[in-house]
């Protein structure tokens, strides 16, 4: 069952019919949510097969929560609206996550962009906080809502949140700081398992992707017995790349995808968080970031200087206890083992920003700024005349 969408209603008179209409469109499941995923297309990425729900959620015990705010239309009003921005969360188990950390490592593709706390992740190689996606501008706002909600299960705890940001402000109010706290405690307390809303949900309300409207998006792979059968899962918020890189199934299909001329933007970033049920240590967790990196570039992106890439990883195979305990016993796939999570993670990040895509409609925002949805029946049919799909 697909989560209820948060939408946070706007006061002001003038725009109180359309947010109406919006929140009806959001109780039955939103015109964003409808639009098909890569795969129901006909086109598949990779060899490898997806998990259940083709989300980081089929690595057992990972947690997906969002908040969408969707309110206002028109022009500009710094602190009114327009709104359209939200929170994700990412959990990697359901349980206290300070208490029982799990292995993690990041890294930077491009370092123009934000991502809390990854210092200290890298420095033990641990995760101990969920991770928390949302706009540019709201990082401070959702480090303080990852601290509340850590001290309200225990004052004495201090974490180092993780939040990651890419900004939104082509069609969000972004300097108005619509995020609260509280959204960031809903959106971690609200996290699920099963199937993920993509595209203009959470986080991913106010992205873009190569000129069309884009967002969060999700795939995974499950690696066959023989190599271990393992399954990796990948989540993205992408608002990355220009139109006329796009890629898909290799193809550049960007040129021909021109329906009309795209806004001017800055470039985008990307966050790319990859889950896996592997047992591996952070070194290793730290080789699956780098090879995420290749399945963002086929998809055409080149990473440019102004553009934020991050990425983080890691695994849900051992948890280690936060007590006095003075060793901890380990066991760790071999590195001999390891090429068949990296074209795990490949191919699931590539899809995962297709999905993004794929998924999310076209979106009017602040000043009517519009962002077009990817034009699906188009995509399928200059696949079909290259032969990459029947």
């Amino acid at each position: 069952m697909r989560k209820l969408k948060i939408f946070q209603c706007s006061v002001v008179s003038r725009n109180l019919v359309w947010t109406l209409i919006v929140y009806l469109c959001l109780l039955t499941g939103s015109a964003y949510a409808q639009r098909p995923r890569v795969r129901d297309l006909g086109i598949n990425i990779g060899t490898l097969l997806p998990g259940p729900y083709n989300a980081i959620t089929d690595v057992a015990g990972v947690l997906v929560g969002h908040v969408t705010l969707i309110s206002g239309e028109g022009e500009l009003v710094v602190g009114r609206g327009p709104v359209r921005t939200g929170v994700t969360a990412v959990l990697p188990h359901g349980d206290d996550i300070y208490q029982n950390q799990v292995f993690a490592a990041a890294d930077v593709l491009n370092g123009n962009g934000e991502m809390t706390g990854v210092e200290w992740v890298n420095e033990r190689g641990l995760l101990e906080v969920p991770v928390v996606l949302t706009n540019t501008l709201s990082v401070g706002t959702a480090y303080n809502g990852v601290v509340a909600y850590m001290l309200k299960q225990d004052t004495n705890r201090v974490p180092l949140p993780v939040v990651a940001e890419c900004y939104d402000g082509g069609l969000n109010d972004i300097a108005g700081r619509h995020v609260k706290e509280a959204h960031v405690i809903q959106a971690i307390e609200s996290a699920r398992g099963g199937p993920v809303s993509e595209g203009s949900s959470g986080a991913g309300t106010g992205m873009r992707a190569y000129g069309f409207k884009a967002g969060i998006g999700t795939a995974s792979r499950v690696l066959p017995e023989d190599r271990g059968g393992y399954t990796l899962g990948v989540l993205v918020n992408a608002n990355c790349g220009r139109r006329p890189e796009l890629l898909v199934a290799g193809l550049p299909v960007g040129p021909e995808l021109a329906i009309q001329t795209p806004p001017r933007t800055r470039d985008g970033s990307i966050v790319i968080l990859v889950a896996t049920n592997a047992p591996l240590i952070p070194i290793q967790l730290r080789r699956l970031c780098k090879r995420a990196a290749l399945g963002l570039a086929r998809t055409g992106t080149v990473s440019r200087t102004s553009s934020g890439d991050l990425i983080l990883a890691f695994s849900t195979a051992h948890r280690i206890p936060r007590n006095r305990a003075t060793l901890d016993s380990v066991r760790t796939l071999r590195d001999s083992r390891l090429t068949p999570l990296f074209q795990a993670t490949v191919e699931a990040t590539e899809e995962a920003i297709l999905n993004a895509l794929c998924r999310a409609d076209t979106m009017v925002g602040r000043d009517n700024n519009t962002i077009p949805g990817l034009p699906l029946n188009r995509l399928v049919e200059v696949l079909k005349r290259h032969g990459r799909i029947q």
